[in-house]
């Protein structure tokens, strides 16, 4: 098993983005979601995990000042995609996304956010997520299921 270190990352992405040029379906990598939340991928285990992290910041916020719902499952959402991706060589879609909220997620701190393939099948991947604060502690957890999509050869 290999675990590939930031740079490395980096080169598997470009990698990924330069085989998805001729795809007719467009493929943002990384996608807007993933640079506008401050996303940092930290280390990929081929096939298998992917740890990112990402600043918790003012604008996530809800009116308590904790990270708001949605931005929780955004954060998760946008470890699943990229995982899935690097796992199926193509684009996924979710099936379904379920999250449990388990504490409160303060402002002003980095939580990193750790998605593992659970199963694999002809058209499917099953994969949970824990997120973990900075003082270490439990903060959600998620499990999702996505399609692969099939990518046709050409479009009319």
């Amino acid at each position: 098993m290999s675990n590939l270190n930031k740079e490395q990352i980096e080169e598997f992405l470009f990698e990924m983005k330069e085989n998805m040029k001729s795809s007719p379906i467009p493929v943002r990598i990384p996608p807007p979601s993933f640079t506008t939340m401050k996303a940092e991928m930290v280390e990929y285990v081929k096939n298998k995990s992917l740890i990112v992290s990402f600043p918790v910041e003012d604008y996530q916020t809800n009116p308590a000042g904790y990270m708001q719902g949605g931005f929780i499952a955004a954060a998760f959402d946008n470890v699943y995609g990229p995982l899935s991706y690097m796992i199926a060589k193509r684009p996924t879609t979710t099936i379904d996304m379920n999250i449990q909220y388990i504490r409160a997620v303060n402002i002003n701190q980095r939580v990193s956010i750790e998605a593992k393939l659970i199963a694999k099948g002809f058209t499917t991947l099953h994969m949970s997520a824990e997120m973990i604060g900075e003082n270490g502690k439990l903060l959600a957890t998620s499990t999702t299921n996505l399609l692969v999509l099939r990518i046709p050869s050409s479009v009319k």
